[in-house]
């Protein structure tokens, strides 16, 4: 709380009159749940801080049109216009000429997109290594062509180059010559620039006015890290604050919405919450236990604890609403006194205690807290090693925790979940590895064969089946899905409805604007 208050008194403390002129004047503040940023460079940026400003900066080939989540409504991007092979193996890009990077990197290039996907291809220089796998050449045609040629057909490839996650493009030459400084001074080509990062304060962008879309009617933005839930309110009350990152519960949403000359927005995607379990690891390499922990989860009281406005039950180990989702996987039902006897089956018969390492991020810590009390009540006590939200990161991707709390959204196609958390080549501390977190391997012949079928209900048949057989194994259990919050002033207008966002917090685009 000290840092909080801390904030208030001296960034943030301006006085109300001047905080008023200043938001309407140029800077865009925006009130963020974060110690510090995490990684700048896109292709690693993972968490929610790092990817609401990610998407300003950058772009891809491809992109959701603003305010949308539909990959029906994917459009131009960097590449005007596209075609492919009959076969559907070969993809030729032709991009915008004249668009130019940030600061004096220049004009973007075929090569800096050769390299940016490449880049993201990579396991070692980026998260999302994963979804290129079928990626078989990437190369520059000439300078303004690109010829993607793929190995096996994959469930959508314009999905995977959208301008989100691995299909972010970077310059070439910033990367080469600022190296790991990069993630901390990134270069794009989208409306936004990085201008500084001050360490457990703040990250200052500019308007990047070379954008070719058109310069931004916003000069600056201001993504304030305040941690303290309390402290972003505060600050947001106060006017020293236009958009605030929200709690997704009732609560926070009823009280937010009666302050005067505010809008709350409620958008998709509905990011699912899972325990995953490491079945190679004791005390889960017991099919028992993990039985148990599925019995203690109570969905329904976590969705009343959180707010049915802005949360669901998960139903499966895939989002609602994506491609390829099925509920017909044989959820285990909440059973408490059921989990007690598989404990004492397993031989823990007064109980377990399981140490899990988790976040300080306020949302998420609050969530695991219910948990922890649903899974006391079945006899299994859950001793929290609460971290800082990037430590966090890097822990659970050094098997350092037998349960990993992991809640995310991603390209709304089953194949890219199932793969990236629940496939063998996914799994932590491996060559390839991405979020597997659970070591479980056994639907990955099922993940395969739908991600390179021609025939769609041949693959919805094995997303299905994929689905059931990671459920009956218990590799995880699904929570609740969390629709994503943000208050903002009525006088902020993005310029498009917001009805989704892949970035996970409100598109700044060089249309938004204070009216």
């Amino acid at each position: 709380m000290r840092f909080g208050t801390a904030l208030l008194a001296g960034a943030f403390a301006l006085a109300s009159g001047a905080a008023v002129a200043q938001g309407q004047g140029g800077t865009l503040r925006v009130g963020m749940a974060a110690q510090d940023i995490g990684r700048l460079d896109p292709h690693f940026a993972v968490s929610t801080p790092d990817r609401v400003v990610v998407a300003w900066m950058f772009n891809g080939l491809v992109r959701f049109k603003p305010g949308s989540i539909n990959p029906a409504e994917v459009e131009p991007d960097l590449a005007e216009r596209w075609e492919s092979s009959e076969d559907g193996k070969t993809w030729t890009f032709h991009l915008r000429r004249g668009v130019r990077f940030h600061g004096n990197y220049g004009e973007l290039t075929a090569d800096d997109v050769v390299f940016s996907l490449r880049k993201a291809a990579n396991a070692q220089s980026s998260a999302f290594s994963a979804d290129f796998r079928a990626f078989e050449a990437i190369e520059a045609v000439d300078p303004h062509t690109v010829r993607i040629t793929l190995r096996e057909n994959v469930p959508s490839l314009l999905g995977i180059l959208t301008a989100y996650s691995g299909g972010y493009i970077v310059s070439r030459r910033a990367v080469e010559e600022r190296g790991a400084d990069f993630a901390r001074n990134p270069v794009g080509t989208g409306p936004f620039a990085m201008d500084r990062v001050t360490p457990n304060q703040s990250a200052e962008l500019t308007a990047h006015a070379g954008y070719f879309r058109g310069t931004p009617q916003i000069p600056r933005i201001s993504y304030r890290f305040i941690p303290s839930d309390a402290s972003r309110d505060l600050a947001f009350q106060a006017r020293e604050l236009d958009l605030n990152y929200g709690r997704s519960d009732q609560a926070w949403q009823n009280r937010t919405r009666q302050i005067p000359n505010t809008i709350v927005d409620v958008f998709e995607p509905g990011e699912l919450a899972i325990l995953n379990l490491n079945t190679s690891m004791p005390p889960f390499n017991d099919i028992r236990v993990r039985q148990a922990v599925a019995h203690a989860v109570n969905r329904a009281e976590l969705v009343r604890w959180r707010g049915e406005s802005v949360s669901r039950e998960g139903q499966s180990l895939v989002p609602r609403g994506y491609l390829g989702f099925t509920n017909d996987v044989g959820l285990l039902p909440h059973d408490p006194a059921r989990a007690r006897a598989l404990l004492a089956e397993a031989g823990h018969p007064n109980g377990i205690t399981i140490r899990a390492i988790h976040t300080q991020l306020p949302e998420m810590l609050s969530a695991m807290q219910v948990v922890q009390q649903q899974l006391r009540r079945a006899g299994i006590t859950l001793d929290l090693q609460v971290v800082e939200h990037a430590t966090f990161h890097q822990q659970i991707r050094q098997n350092l925790s037998p349960m990993v709390y992991y809640a995310a959204a991603r390209f709304p196609v089953a194949d890219i979940y199932l793969t990236q958390f629940f496939h063998g080549r996914s799994i932590v501390q491996t060559p390839t590895a991405v979020t597997n977190f659970s070591h479980c391997n056994q639907a990955d012949s099922q993940i395969d064969a739908a991600r390179v079928s021609t025939n769609p209900q041949e693959q919805m048949r094995l997303w299905a089946e994929a689905q059931r057989i990671l459920v009956q194994n218990v590799c995880g259990v699904p929570l609740f899905e969390t629709l994503l919050v943000f208050a903002r002033r009525d006088n902020l207008d993005y310029g498009y409805d917001l009805r989704g966002s892949m970035s996970l917090g409100p598109l700044i685009t060089e249309g938004t604007r204070f009216r």
